[in-house]
């Protein structure tokens, strides 16, 4: 199908939602649990979450460039309400008038780019990140069949080059994709993601 600019920013708000869900599952003893980012607890995923939308929301106001918007929080005492005032920011900055129109510059992916590429890589990243947190609590992900599909055509998009996959990098090396897979996996496959080793817990 063809996504437009309105589109595409509908369907990030549907992906920033769900991952708001998952987050808000976690209990006290949740955020020390390993997740699917290597070496990460829930606690400095959700972090780094936090961090992307910040950082995504000022790129769409122009200022992607600064470092200092792309910084994790010191303060992740309460993640869930942190991220959650995070969230809220990048939904009202993609919510302006002609944001997928605009240029935005994002430091970890080398450049800038068109603001509708920009938010795809945001809607593929939360769809991503959504699961990781469901993954490490052991829940699924409630994403339709159509927002599913839109991330799968975003993660095909994503070049397997050594200069953007891998530990610094913005994306893990793909993995294979067995025959049969459905879009959630063959995206989590597309992005390095081993949903295999993540069941969901009774």
């Amino acid at each position: 199908m063809t996504v437009t600019g309105a589109d595409v920013v509908e369907l990030d708000r549907i992906a920033v939602h769900e991952a708001l869900r998952v987050v808000g599952l976690a209990e006290n003893a949740d955020w020390d649990r390993a997740t699917p980012c290597a070496g990460w607890d829930l606690r400095r995923l959700v972090a780094h979450m936090t961090a992307q939308h910040l950082g995504f929301a000022a790129a769409a106001r122009g200022a992607g460039r600064e470092a200092a918007h792309w910084r994790e929080p010191r303060d992740m005492g309460e993640p869930a309400r942190v991220h959650e005032a995070a969230a809220a920011t990048v939904l009202a900055a993609f919510a302006e008038p002609g944001v997928t129109e605009r240029e935005f510059a994002l430091p970890e992916l080398g450049g800038s780019f068109p603001g509708r590429q920009a938010v795809r890589f945001h809607f593929v990243d939360y769809v991503v990140h959504a699961w990781d947190v469901a993954a490490t609590l052991g829940t699924v992900l409630d994403l339709s069949a159509d927002v599913l599909g839109a991330a799968l055509a975003t993660a095909r998009r994503v070049p397997d080059d050594p200069a953007v996959r891998g530990p610094g990098n913005a994306f893990a090396p793909a993995l294979d994709v067995p025959d049969g897979s459905g879009p959630l996996d063959e995206t989590l496959r597309l992005l390095g993601r081993e949903p295999d080793r993540w069941p969901v817990r009774a």
